[in-house]
């Protein structure tokens, strides 16, 4: 398995180096949160802008994989998308990892003026994306007429690093129509969750991929979960009851569940461990222990 971490989108000052102590103590990847506003905290505590974050850490840090969790497709049109993730796979020398889901959060769309369409629309304009940016990776000028995006013999150059193009992770689990998109599209895909839970889903995905004629060990399974490294059992449980924590418990309690995230056949493990008393950061002590002893006996 891999083992990232997921920081969430703080000014730079604070976000750099939790970033450079995440690549210098192991982990083997970074997510970065695509939103113009807080998730679960006040309106106002500052968040940066995802991609343009992404490419100072893609110069400044110089080993793990990189990428978003996930940008939103409302966002920003996605032949203007895959413009910058050209840009940001060859500032980090093919490391970036595209991450795109539908986009969900009311609140920045409502305060932004930024349409949010019903979520069957959503999911049709993620699906539509997927071939813009496929198109542009990989064709010199690509053209396509969809219902929501148009490309008139547009070039894309320089091409990303990676070829054809940065991994595409769809994130998501709805069952009906985003695991379909992912078991047409998708390189990887990721959903939160415990083992159980991933499992489920991830059969699913199998079987969409059976529907599709596609070999499912082709998309490499991620989850993302919150931490909690803990002593104290009555913390963890406390923390598991008010569901702000995925994982919770003492190291040796956190590896029997990643030993079960590897049985279920998971490839990748996202840590969040935020520091609730301070938007924006992360609490690095639990990174450490995660790292240092839950994670190798799991290590590739």
């Amino acid at each position: 398995m891999r083992f990232s971490a997921w920081p969430a989108p703080a000014p730079w000052a604070t976000l750099l180096p939790q970033w450079e102590h995440v690549e210098a103590t192991g982990w083997d990847g970074a997510w970065i949160m695509d939103h113009f506003m807080p998730v679960g905290a006040s309106a106002d505590a500052p968040v940066s802008e995802a991609w343009t974050a992404l490419a100072a850490l893609a110069a400044r840090i110089p080993r793990i994989r990189l990428g978003t969790m996930v940008t939103g497709n409302t966002y920003r049109h996605p032949a203007v998308l895959a413009k910058m993730a050209a840009t940001v796979d060859d500032v980090s020398g093919g490391r970036l990892v595209l991450g795109l889901g539908a986009g969900w959060q009311r609140d920045e769309h409502d305060a932004y003026g930024i349409e949010l369409p019903p979520v069957p629309e959503r999911l049709a304009r993620l699906e539509e994306a997927v071939l813009v940016i496929r198109a542009l990776f990989a064709e010199e000028h690509a053209g396509l007429e969809g219902r929501h995006y148009r490309l008139a013999d547009a070039p894309l150059s320089p091409k990303p690093v990676q070829r054809p193009g940065p991994p595409l992770l769809i994130g998501g689990g709805g069952e009906r129509v985003t695991l379909r998109i992912a078991a047409r599209y998708a390189d990887e895909w990721n959903v939160w969750g415990l083992p159980d839970h991933i499992a489920a889903k991830s059969a699913v995905l199998d079987r969409h991929c059976e529907r599709e004629g596609r070999d499912p060990s082709t998309i490499r399974r991620t989850a993302c979960a919150q931490l909690l490294v803990t002593d104290d059992p009555a913390e963890a449980e406390r923390a598991r009851r008010a569901g702000r924590v995925t994982l919770a418990g003492s190291s040796e309690e956190l590896r029997d569940v990643v030993g079960r995230y590897r049985e279920i056949g998971l490839d990748e493990l996202i840590i969040a461990a935020y520091d609730t008393a301070s938007y924006g950061a992360i609490a690095l002590d639990a990174l450490d222990r995660f790292i240092e002893e839950v994670a190798p006996p799991y290590r590739d």
